[in-house]
Parts: structure tokens; C-alpha cells; sequence
């Protein structure tokens, strides 16, 4: 049984990874970030000198070999994102080998693993890929601080401050928290082993690869974008905002500890004796690490919702394992397999359950109402069991959604009239009759690079992204005033948000009224379109 389980968890991993190259899948919030970062790095520009952005490069290191393998196309970000949660799934699957977790409750977190985290994250994100190269780095980690001694030991110890430093350089937040949680772990080993040497080895492999990546982008303005003090760049991180919401909300975070409490009062019956017992100290103080990263984490980096999902995985572990230390469970037969297994896909069912009903069953009837606004046709939907319509009106149905004629969005689905606008953008004499257009794209339509085409701006002062506060802030909306003002562009995207201040700086579009001519609108390319817009402009005849 343990071989074929063994072999099934491969098989997992490997499967719910892949699902998503299958279907055409709708385009998600915040993927142009992910395109543009990629198709940069991908053309050789050099981050920090040629583009500013307020996290490090490791994010898009992994999309830009896939760009670079594949094609610079949205579904090249799908295929990048496959390889990342295989990498993160054997990662997660290595720290439960390594911690000795029983096979069936093993097979059972790489269950939860797949369904809460890989299965829903099939586009790239840094909230997501700061986690996996955490979890890469625990994997090194619990290796070194279960292994047997060997000369290759402190090899998995190095190589744990090394991926700790590629977490951080993804995100400050996230990978900070790893940090910190490694210190953890290696000063339990400390105070048990009574050696030091580790912390040392893996406090320098942290700093030495920090150093490697650093140095080379000081001369560019690179305290500038990591918040070095310069007005007006503010903290995010607030300690009243992480116990509200803790306090508040995070009822899984609260529920999942007070049975770890509940487990530990009940199993731990000398405390000298628990303390000493290394594998499941280690095995302790990571889940509750875990957890309170999670806690941390879900303030810091609060998009999408329930990025830090993550503990789910560790918690479930910890708490089957300790349930069936307490109660007479004989965890080793086919019988505790099939149930763990039934309960956690029920649990777990809304994971799959969309691409079950998308595509092996037939659809319900649907009934729509339809408003205009804009000059567009919406289709609200209307529950046929209450009859209460969306709240949002500008929600279009998925099936008026469909892929538009470029390489660049091949199998990716947008709302129809955003692919109608881009249609007609294509078709602009601008676009058709002039090689060397000036363009400035302040759109979530980053892939427009590679079909108008145009060359991206670059220069350590041009933001990677237009989100003020956090990659764009005074001087850099000054810089784009200016160019406007002046009519450096021929052609200018520029998306409406109008209830936000946060994206595409409303002083740029006023600049653009006073300078320029729009010659269309059409929706973002999102669902819903929630009152937002892609506008065109080009220079006054």
C-alpha cells in the first residue's frame, strides 16, 4: 500500500499541475504584470536599470525562461506556473517525508495541498511564488535538520538561505516571514544539538546571495524602489491591522489552533520529554509558524483572496497526526485511506467541482435581462431559483467571452467587446502604417507589445507598473505628465478606474484630455468590468 500511495501522490502532483493547460481559460486579474515583467527580462533588459518596481526580479525569472522556450504568450504563463507547482508540490511532499508523516495522512496533505493551493493558482503571481520558494527552502531545511550527518548535509542547509533570499527578492513580506521561520527551526536545532554552526552557514547563504544580487543594482536607484525613505513612500505593514483581522476574521486560523492546543495538551505528558523530541518539535513549530505567517501574510498581501491558503496543508497534517497518536486508529489499511481521501475531496470540492460542471455536465438554463451603458450591451444574470439579478450589471457571461485573433492571447478568453475594441485598435491606419510608434500602454493589455508592435520604454526611472504608492509615485506620474504635455506619444492606452486613485493616476488622463483625442472605449478585460475602461488616444489632427 505505502508504494502505491507513494507513487499516487507523484501522480497528483503531477496531474492537478497540468489540468490547466486543457481548457480555454478566462484572463486573470493582474496578469499583465505578470506578461510584461516576463517579456522584459525575456528581450534582456535588465531589471533595476532598465525598469523600476518595488519587489525583486525572482518572480519573473521563471516566466521569462518560459517566454523565452515557448513564446511570449499568456498560455506560456500557464505552462510557467505548471512547472512552478510541481516544484512546490514535491517541496511540500519532501518536508512531510523528511518529518516522517504516515503515509496515508502524507497522501491525505498532498490531497489538500493540490485542491487548495496548486489546482486554483494557474496563473503566476508573486503572492504565490514568494510561498514557493519558501517552501523549496523549508524542504532544504528539515532535510538538513532530519538527515544523518554527512559531508552533503550543509549542501541542503546552503542552498535553504539560498531560496530563502529568492523568496524574499520576490516579496519583502513573504520572505522575510521564511527567514525568520528558518531562524526558528535552526535555533530549536541549536539549543537541542548544541552546535551554532548551522544558524551561521545559513545566515551567510542568505546574506552572500543577497550581496550576489544586490551590489550589481545599486548605481540604479535601487533603495529607491525598496522604500529606502523617500517621500512619498509609506509602510503597509500595521500590527493593529494584522490582530483586527486575525481577531475579526481568520476563522480557520483560530479554529485550526485551538485543536492544535486541544492535541498537545492531550498528548504532551512531560514537557522535557516533548521538548527533546526533535522530529516532532520541528514538526510543532512549523505548522505554528506556518500559521502565523498565514495570519501576517493574508495583511501584507491581501490580493488575490485567501493567497495565504497555504497553511491549510501543514495544519491538516498536524492535526491528523495528532488525532491518530491519541485515538485507536490503525492508520496503515486501505479502509482509513479511502475515507481520509473521501473526506478531504468533499472539503475540498469547490476546488474541482467548476471544471466537473464546465465540462462533463450540462449547463442549467440561464435567464438575462439586458442594460446598456457606454454604447455596450450587458447580459445580467438572473438566479432562476429567486429571480434576483446580479448586483453587478456590467458582469458579462462567460459564454460571450472569447479568445482574440493574436499569438499573444492564443487560448485565453477576454469579454467580447473588449476583444472587439482591440480588434479595432488593430485595424487603426496608426497601427498598421507605422513601424516605430511611440506608445504608452497604462492598460492591463501588456501583450499589445509584442503585436502592434512597439518598443517598451525603459530607464531606471520607468515604473514595471502603474499602482501609486507602490510602483509609481510622484516623480514617476510627474515624468508621464510631462511626456504627454509635451506629445511625446503617438498612440496612448490608458485605463479608467474610476473609483480607484490608486491605479493609472487620474492626473496622467487629465493630461490626455487637455493634449490628445480619444477615439474609443471599450471594457477592461476582466469580469466584471465593475464601471472600468480601456480608452485610446492619439495626437490632435
Amino acid at each position: 500500500m505505502k508504494r502505491i500511495l507513494s507513487a499516487a501522490e507523484i501522480i497528483l502532483i503531477i496531474v492537478v499541475a497540468v489540468i490547466p493547460l486543457f481548457p480555454n481559460l478566462p484572463y486573470r486579474l493582474n496578469s499583465y504584470l505578470s506578461w510584461e515583467g516576463a517579456y522584459r527580462i525575456m528581450q534582456g533588459q535588465i531589471p533595476f536599470k532598465d525598469f523600476g518596481m518595488p519587489v525583486g526580479y525572482m518572480y519573473w525569472v521563471i516566466p521569462s525562461i518560459f517566454f523565452k522556450l515557448f513564446g511570449a504568450q499568456m498560455i506560456t504563463l500557464i505552462k510557467a506556473q505548471l512547472f512552478i507547482n510541481l516544484l512546490a508540490g514535491f517541496a511540500f511532499r519532501s518536508i512531510l517525508r523528511n518529518l516522517q508523516v504516515a503515509q496515508v495522512i502524507r497522501f491525505a496533505g498532498i490531497l489538500v495541498f493540490c485542491l487548495s493551493y496548486s489546482l486554483p493558482n494557474y496563473w503566476p503571481w508573486y503572492n504565490h511564488t514568494v510561498i514557493v520558494y519558501e517552501l523549496i527552502a523549508l524542504a532544504f531545511l528539515i532535510s538538513f535538520l532530519t538527515g544523518k550527518p554527512s559531508k552533503w548535509q550543509y549542501l541542503s542547509l546552503f542552498l535553504s538561505g539560498v531560496f530563502v533570499f529568492f523568496s524574499f527578492f520576490t516579496k519583502q513580506d513573504g520572505g522575510a516571514l521564511a527567514f525568520l521561520l528558518c531562524l526558528a527551526l535552526l535555533a530549536y536545532d541549536a539549543i537541542i544539538e548544541k552546535r551554532w554552526a548551522p544558524i551561521t552557514v545559513f545566515v551567510g547563504a542568505v546574506v552572500a546571495t543577497g550581496l550576489l544580487m544586490i551590489l550589481p543594482l545599486l548605481p540604479y536607484g535601487f533603495g529607491y524602489w525598496f522604500n529606502h525613505g523617500q517621500p512619498p513612500h509609506s509602510s503597509r505593514v500595521s500590527i493593529t491591522d494584522i490582530l483586527t483581522e486575525f481577531l475579526i476574521s481568520s476563522q480557520w486560523l483560530k479554529f485550526y489552533l485551538a485543536l492544535i492546543a486541544i492535541i498537545l495538551l492531550a498528548s504532551v505528558k512531560n514537557l522535557q520529554v516533548f521538548l527533546q523530541n526533535k522530529r516532532q518539535m520541528l514538526f510543532t513549530l512549523l505548522t505554528l509558524g506556518i500559521i502565523a505567517e498565514a495570519a501576517i501574510f493574508q495583511v501584507t498581501s491581501y490580493l488575490p483572496v485567501d493567497n495565504n491558503i497555504f497553511y491549510h496543508s501543514f495544519a491538516i497534517v498536524y492535526i491528523l497526526s495528532g488525532l491518530v497518536a491519541l485515538l485507536p486508529i490503525n492508520i496503515d489499511t486501505w479502509k482509513s485511506a479511502i475515507v481520509f481521501t473521501a473526506a478531504i475531496l468533499l472539503w475540498w470540492s469547490q476546488s474541482y467541482w467548476k471544471y466537473i460542471e464546465r465540462f462533463a455536465l450540462p449547463s442549467s438554463p440561464e435567464t438575462y435581462t439586458t442594460n446598456t451603458h457606454g454604447g455596450y450591451t450587458y447580459a445580467d444574470v438572473v438566479n432562476r431559483n429567486t429571480y434576483m439579478i446580479e448586483l453587478d450589471t456590467t458582469a458579462i457571461p462567460l459564454h460571450q467571452w472569447r479568445t482574440p485573433a493574436l499569438r499573444s492571447f492564443h487560448k485565453v478568453l477576454l469579454p467580447g467587446p473588449t476583444v472587439d475594441g482591440i480588434e479595432r485598435l488593430m485595424n487603426l491606419d496608426l497601427v498598421k502604417n507605422n513601424k516605430n510608434l511611440k506608445v504608452l500602454n497604462m492598460s492591463e493589455l501588456t501583450p499589445l507589445a509584442a503585436e502592434i508592435p512597439f518598443t517598451l520604454e525603459t530607464g531606471k526611472d520607468y515604473p514595471l507598473w502603474f499602482h501609486k504608492g507602490v510602483g509609481m509615485f510622484d516623480k514617476e506620474t510627474n515624468m508621464f505628465v510631462d511626456r504627454v504635455n509635451n506629445k511625446y506619444y503617438d498612440l496612448v492606452i490608458f485605463e479608467y478606474v474610476p473609483y480607484s486613485n490608486n491605479f493609472y493616476p487620474f492626473k496622467v488622463r487629465e493630461a490626455l484630455q487637455e493634449n490628445y483625442s480619444r477615439i474609443d472605449t471599450f471594457p477592461v478585460p476582466r469580469n466584471p468590468s465593475s464601471h472600468a475602461w480601456v480608452e485610446i488616444y492619439v495626437q490632435e489632427k
